[in-house]
């Protein structure tokens, strides 16, 4: 039990790595650094790559009632919130390339070992925290402004929470609070995740550190942002299949970003 922390290191130190300052650039140099750890054993990536968009499906069709319809919106944009926690295991992936080590799937289940479990997994309810939030909030948004009687059909459903008075207001809300979420999502597990595979320093200083990586770098830490949030649009706006790229190519990229904010 001595082992098992969660805020903080082995030592109970809070520690504050140096941040760099980067360009945007950086951004793009990621994005293509982690399409080539995709490129060099996508087999590999099967495994985790199905999940998300077998997820989203099924999401979907457990939403497909008249009566939960609302509900398949703020499902699959807030899974969106729970990217850093999905690409767990390819982030893994490329810190073990990057230093040389086996990368299989079987060795990345040696996260169940490390010593930064406690911490990952309190950084994981985090996020969870703000996914289950989102639902919540829309479902109170919808019943509030629009009312709990969706027409039957996808577009009839549609259609009838377009025609409402509330439309705007609602839509303005919703997405309003959403994109607040996503922001708190992002800032606070911007390098988090990775840095926690890199080495065991608590939650309380991979938290930190995202945070203190955003405010110094505001520009390209907004343009990483936008560039997951298009990248996750197009690949549901392909019925989920664009995912399967998508997801692992972000996930290996989270590693390469967080190594260039975080000496």
């Amino acid at each position: 039990m001595s082992m098992f922390h969660v805020m903080t290191s082995a030592t109970g130190n809070v520690v504050r790595p140096e941040i760099r300052r980067i360009a945007v650039s950086d951004v793009f140099s990621a994005l293509r650094e982690g399409y080539q750890d995709f490129r060099e054993k996508p087999s590999h990536y099967a495994f985790v790559a199905l999940i998300y968009p077998i997820a989203g499906a099924l999401m979907i069709g457990w939403s497909a009632g008249v009566e939960l319809l609302p509900m398949v919106y703020p499902l699959l944009t807030g899974f969106a919130l729970l990217g850093p926690l999905l690409a767990l295991g390819l982030m893994e992936i490329s810190r073990r390339r990057e230093v040389g080590q086996p990368a299989n799937w079987s060795n990345v289940l040696d996260l169940l070992k490390s010593p930064s479990l406690p911490s990952l997994l309190m950084m994981s309810a985090y996020l969870v925290t703000l996914f289950m939030i989102w639902l919540v909030v829309s479902r109170g948004l919808y019943l509030s402004m629009i009312g709990d009687y969706p027409a039957p059909g996808v577009f009839a459903f549609a259609r009838g929470v377009f025609d409402h008075p509330n439309a705007w207001s609602f839509l303005l809300w919703s997405n309003g609070i959403g994109f607040l979420l996503a922001l708190v999502a992002l800032v606070i597990s911007l390098v988090a995740f990775p840095m926690l595979l890199d080495r065991d320093c608590g939650a309380a200083s991979a938290v930190g550190t995202s945070v203190r990586a955003s405010l110094i770098n505001p520009v390209p830490v907004a343009v990483w942002g936008l560039m997951v949030a298009a990248l996750l649009a197009i690949g549901m706006a392909t019925l989920l299949v664009g995912l399967i790229v998508i997801v692992p190519i972000l996930g290996h990229a989270t590693w390469h970003f967080y190594r260039r904010l975080v000496v």
